[in-house]
């Protein structure tokens, strides 16, 4: 069963080319993980309400920054040992550079799948 990780940075708005920098560069590492099978970062770009969803509306543009920018780490391995061997790797290695970027601590949530579906191995 795939083990998941959803992980989410509130980042200083003066932090984010340092931090999205980092991030590119710790995917080098963090790709070459045993174990791994998906790894994406996403920056939190949009914003939907009850309006748009009632309407089918796609979600609205976010034009300004309140408190911090917000990014989710989404990565997914074949076990929780993989998930465990990888972390070690990156608290070694780019944590410490991470969290100065940061408001908060970061907030991760972990688990494993219940379903999952892609359009590409669904053919």
């Amino acid at each position: 069963m795939p083990f998941t990780e959803i992980c989410i940075y509130q980042v200083k708005p003066q932090k984010t080319e340092e931090f999205e920098a980092l991030m590119l560069e710790a995917k080098s590492l963090l790709e070459k993980q045993e174990g791994l099978r998906l790894l994406r970062l996403v920056k939190r770009g949009y914003r939907i309400d009850m309006e748009q969803i009632r309407e089918g509306l796609p979600p609205l543009e976010i034009k300004r920054i309140v408190k911090s920018v917000k990014y989710m780490l989404y990565w997914e391995f074949d076990s929780k040992e993989s998930y465990g061997a990888a972390q070690k790797n990156l608290y070694d290695s780019y944590w410490k550079p991470i969290e100065k970027c940061l408001i908060v601590p970061h907030d991760k949530y972990l688990g494993e799948a219940v379903f999952e579906w892609n359009q590409h191995t669904a053919d």
